[in-house]
């Protein structure tokens, strides 16, 4: 997905004291109010709140987010209804969205004035992504993207069951109307989904009926005549063409409980994730306590990153960083060692400040994410002299992972169960349940569910030897401590070669190393030496300590060979796929196994985002990001990969004479 920079809208004041859009010279709401046509129009067009009742879940989505009075609206039916849904999820899309300024300036009814400060307190910084806001205890969420509706909607991956058409005027913003628009929203639609709109245009009801919608018209409300509402219904012979490719998520009907093997971070986060769906979960692990192998760490890094091109790797780690912000400031308010005061990266490669300032004007990144400083500025907020301009990563900062790892745990809306000092030798499968074996081949436990979340160990467990589909290695990390009296350490966290954080308690906590398929447990003096060095040029000319009175620990980061996670349901290679199969999404996949792995150096500040995106697998929830980023992160990407060259070297061979 090609990003670019977002404009905020400009909102004026009509004449009759209506929010109006300068863009496209319309009003966001017609005279009677937008609590009335959100009502009318979009509620009751849908045919709610009754049919969200004795659900599970309902899904809403929504072309035109606006000031977000349709959302306020549809939340506050949903706290109304003694008889509704479990959970509400809540997509909308927008061009040019409000400012936090703006969205505070213009009055609420005050029937959702309360709710509409809850949604200004969560407001995101206006970048070409997917920010999901949560609320209710995780019961309401809503997912907003920012950027235009037709590069938006084929990256939803999710089940609709209400459609809201609210863009402007088809006359003042016919992009929002096209006919290819409709046809995504038939895409996403889930059987029966039922859409409503203000608009009673020949051409618009047209489009909706071409993408397989019934569509009829409606009294309106507010001097409007006729509103549109619709059924989907599609063709019998096109309804095959529309189901679930074997790698997406989707509904399972089988009993809410998952088995987790590993009890690290992505293990505990899993959990908590889980039990935000309403599941219960038992943790498995050959340690006693949680996080005592690659997550043991007394301290680690979490930000985003910038690259030249804004591809696959700059989103992900964005979206991670927006996701795990909330997360971090909850479990530090609860006595989780940390800080979440803003991180600086040493920039070594650009030029100069004003290189850095045009990459993020070209990109469109705000200020509220990242900032680029003259190596003076830089050295302000860190608190000691520095040589180089810095990235200031404003949601960034530094926590303790078995700490987080603990807290997630103690945080599960549903009380997940801890199984330590038990260590999985095997797995199998026995009729619709996934099986956890001891060293002597007996069942642990069985369910219908299960996740991998024990980093290389998980690629023993599903027999995988296939390099080629499974670029996977382990990565050596030796991290060195002293005291930190002493020692001139920066106030906030410092990285660029290397890292090093503030205080830790008394200790100074820096390195770290990195050393491929090297397996070797022992604390190495060589490499105190090397983090030493690093430190010595993050810090410059402040004094070191010496190298043999360093204290230590070694753990293994495994690493995917294009440095982003496994996170999904693990692909099937003995089944036939979809096709060519070249597609991640269209390889098969074993029924209720999932895998959360692979996180790399960057496994705390991804590890909320990567556990809901596990749920959403699970569970069949709105995944968090998008189509591409699912892609991105797939544990079929691989083997795709790999049959697409064979597919390639197939078509380029001479044919045999």
């Amino acid at each position: 997905m090609k990003t670019a920079p977002i404009v905020a809208a400009r909102i004026e004041r009509s004449p009759e004291g209506l929010p109006f859009a300068a863009a496209f010279g319309d009003v966001y709401h017609p005279r009677a109010g937008a609590l009335e046509q959100a009502r009318h129009v979009f509620l009751a067009g849908n045919g709610l709140p009754e049919r969200w009742r004795g659900r599970a879940r309902f899904v809403i989505a929504e072309t035109g987010f606006g000031l977000g009075n349709n959302f306020l609206a549809a939340w506050a039916a949903w706290r109304d209804d003694p008889q509704r849904c479990e959970r509400l999820d809540f997509l909308s899309v927008e061009l040019h969205p409000p400012s936090a300024a703006d969205l505070v300036a213009w009055p609420r009814d005050p029937a959702v004035a309360e709710l509409a400060a809850q949604l200004h307190a969560q407001w995101p910084p206006l970048t070409h992504d997917l920010h999901r806001l949560s609320f209710e205890g995780g019961r309401v969420t809503l997912q907003l993207a920012f950027g235009a509706a037709a590069a938006w909607l084929p990256e939803w991956v999710a089940r609709i069951d209400a459609f809201f058409l609210d863009g402007f005027a088809p006359d003042r913003n016919p992009a929002m109307w096209e006919a290819r628009l409709f046809k995504s929203l038939a895409r996403l639609a889930a059987p029966g989904a039922t859409t409503a709109t203000w608009s009673a245009a020949r051409a618009v009801r047209d489009a909706l009926h071409s993408a397989g919608f019934e569509v009829d018209k409606a009294a309106g409300s507010g001097g409007k005549r006729d509103i549109s509402v619709a059924r989907f219904a599609p063709e019998p012979s096109t309804r095959s063409a529309r189901s679930t490719p074997p790698g997406r998520p989707r509904v399972r009907p089988v009993e809410p409980r998952a088995l987790i093997v590993g009890g690290g971070l992505a293990g505990c986060g899993a959990a908590w994730a889980l039990a935000e769906q309403g599941w219960h979960c038992t943790v498995f692990d050959r340690h006693a306590e949680p996080a005592s192998e690659g997550s043991g760490n007394p301290g680690g890094l979490f930000h985003g990153i910038v690259t030249p091109d804004d591809g696959a790797h700059a989103r992900w780690f964005r979206a991670a960083a927006f996701a795990f912000a909330p997360l971090a400031r909850a479990a530090l308010a609860d006595g989780v060692p940390g800080a979440i005061d803003g991180l600086l990266r040493l920039e070594y490669e650009l030029p100069d400040l004003a290189a850095m300032c045009e990459r993020l004007a070209r990109l469109g990144l705000p200020p509220e994410y990242v900032q680029a400083l003259s190596p003076e500025a830089a050295s302000a907020r860190a608190g000691l002299p520095l040589r180089d301009p810095a990235w200031l990563f404003t949601q960034g900062g530094w926590i303790s992972p078995r700490g987080l790892a603990a807290w997630l745990l103690r945080r599960c809306a549903v009380p997940a169960e801890w199984r330590g000092g038990t260590a999985v030798q095997g797995l199998q499968r026995e009729g619709e349940d996934w099986c956890l074996l001891d060293g002597s081949g007996g069942v642990i436990a069985r369910a219908p569910t299960v996740v991998l979340a024990n980093a290389g160990d998980a690629l023993r467990l599903l027999g995988a030897s296939d390099a080629a589909d499974w670029p996977v290695q382990p990565v050596r990390g030796q991290v060195s401590t002293a005291p930190a009296a002493g020692l001139q350490l920066p106030a906030l966290p410092l990285a660029g070669a290397g890292y090093v954080l503030p205080p830790v308690g008394d200790r100074a906590v820096f390195g770290a190393t990195a050393q491929r398929r090297d397996l070797d447990a022992a604390v190495r003096l060589s490499d105190h030496e090397e983090n030493l060095a690093k430190l010595s040029r993050l810090l410059g000319s402040s004094p070191l300590p010496d190298a043999s009175t360093l204290q230590g620990r070694v753990g293994w980061r495994w690493t995917a060979l294009d440095r982003l996670p496994l996170i999904g349901a693990v692909p099937d290679a003995a089944a036939a796929g979809v096709g060519s199969a070249d597609q991640p999404r269209l390889l098969p996949r074993h029924e209720g196994l999932f895998m959360f792995a692979a996180l790399g150096s960057r496994g705390i500040a991804m590890s909320v985002l990567g556990a809901r995106l596990l749920a959403a697998w699970v569970t069949g929830a709105p995944a968090p990001v998008g189509a591409s980023l699912m892609d991105a992160v797939d544990p079929a990407r691989f083997a795709a990969r790999s049959r697409r060259k064979g597919l390639s070297s197939t078509r380029a061979a001479p044919a045999a004479e």
